[in-house]
């Protein structure tokens, strides 16, 4: 009986998919806690609060973390999944304005 060494590929993909689900959890946050204090905002504003708070690893109040580099896809990404979920919604008239 021989052992096969263990595959590595299999492990970065778990790794990647680990950092891919920690940079979406962060996302979301961020996109939740912008809305709350604003109570409501333009989509593109959201955008770039986000991304501007996730070069600087921080969004005021003391919050801090690492950072990292997001792109406008990943947070559109995350809005359309909070859409989904129910926390965000558009307003009828404006539909390119969130509100929490």
């Amino acid at each position: 009986l021989r052992l096969l060494p263990q595959q590595r590929y299999l492990q970065a993909e778990k790794v990647e998919a680990s950092a891919l689900e920690r940079k979406r959890n962060v996302l979301c946050c961020l996109i939740t806690r912008i809305l709350k204090v604003e109570k409501q905002l333009h989509i593109d504003n959201l955008v770039f609060r986000v991304i501007d708070a996730c070069q600087k690893g921080q969004l005021g109040l003391g919050l801090q973390f690492p950072s990292f580099c997001c792109h406008s896809v990943d947070v559109l990404s995350c809005v359309l999944h909070l859409l989904n979920q129910g926390y965000l919604r558009r307003q009828e008239e404006r539909p390119h304005v969130l509100e929490y």
